[in-house]
């Protein structure tokens, strides 16, 4: 099994139970174990090292630090799977946090452990992606991933001048990058995609979905054997590792890469490179650091029985070339 990172933010009110704690090193990464306070928040996300939840933790831990609680922060380094998640929830269970944050790699392979949680009496709230039913989350916080579908295949068909280069006759060929497709996250931007090829850009054909795992080479291989089998016109990368991957394919394939247009999420400090450099014709940017941040303040009212919104929406920013200028600054995802 892999090492996993844990991170425990306390507030000033527990200051001195932090420095009587144990320490314990795996992995080069330092756990905190018996420190105590009178709420915790196990926050457990997917690929740790994807700088998405690298950018969720700043807000997260910012807010943790302002309410004065305890984060346990933990995501397999590299792996976006139920599989390498679940025992990592598991083991945030058995800390007995008072409230527990879940950005779940499929929609129902975790829905056992969530209400084994809310059976203990420990709330759930979802962030980002989410559990299929929601019956028993106390709120989830995501992106309006439907709609960064939609705005992606518009972005495409714009930079391909789709009206004149994609006809009846000569359709557009597009492939689609993703992490998961049993993610909600995954799965609701591909359906907008599809959504909006099907009715505004029927001269796109699309390729069945590279499957990464976040993991930018698999995205990368992926691609560049579509590229060179399908000559493609289009990518869809539907977040950022596959952003990444695309881009890294598109380079690497010379000459056979020229012209393809590729709209992506995730406003990686690599893509806003990309964006930049015309590899990438537009970013879907979420807003990550909000959703961190709400989580938090999510699972705190959670504790404390204050109402709250079930589903909280966040908007989408699209950055392009023409408004990076203006936008990268304020969108461009930070890093921890």
């Amino acid at each position: 099994m892999k090492s996993r990172s844990m991170r425990l933010i306390q507030g000033a009110a527990v200051a001195s139970t932090l420095a009587a704690s144990m320490f314990a090193f795996v992995g080069g990464n330092v756990a905190v174990a018996g420190a105590s306070s009178k709420i915790s928040v196990g926050f457990v996300v997917g690929a740790e090292a994807d700088p998405f939840f690298q950018s969720m933790y700043v807000g997260a831990s910012a807010e943790a630090k302002k309410l004065g609680v305890n984060l346990i922060w933990q995501g397999d380094p590299v792996d976006y799977s139920p599989s390498t998640q679940l025992p990592i929830i598991q083991q945030v269970l058995a800390e007995k946090p008072s409230a527990m944050v879940i950005a779940p790699t499929d929609t129902k392979a975790l829905e056992g452990v969530t209400a084994l949680s809310v059976k203990e009496g420990i709330p759930v709230i979802n962030v980002d992606s989410g559990n299929a039913s929601q019956s028993n989350i106390y709120s989830w916080i995501t992106g309006f991933n439907y709609q960064g579908g939609e705005a992606a295949a518009q972005a495409l068909a714009s930079a391909l001048n789709y009206k004149t280069a994609c006809t009846a006759a000569k359709k557009c060929t597009v492939a689609v990058g993703v992490s998961s497709l049993t993610t909600s996250t995954d799965a609701a931007r591909v359906s907008g995609f599809e959504y909006a090829v099907k009715h505004s850009y029927p001269n796109f054909t699309l390729l069945n979905a590279v499957v990464s795992n976040s993991q930018p080479s698999k995205a990368q291989a992926g691609f560049a054997t579509e590229i060179t089998a399908d000559h493609l016109a289009g990518i869809f990368a539907v977040d950022g590792t596959d952003a990444e991957g695309a881009s890294a394919a598109v380079l690497a394939s010379g000459s056979a890469g020229k012209g393809i247009k590729v709209a992506a999420y995730d406003a990686y400090a690599s893509n806003e490179a990309s964006l930049k450099a015309g590899i990438l014709a537009a970013v879907v940017s979420q807003q990550p650091t909000l959703e961190g941040k709400l989580a938090v303040q999510a699972a705190y009212d959670a504790v404390k029985h204050i109402k709250v919104k079930h589903l909280q929406l966040i908007p989408n920013i699209l950055l392009t070339t023409a408004n990076c200028a203006k936008l990268c600054a304020k969108y461009v995802y930070v890093a921890s």
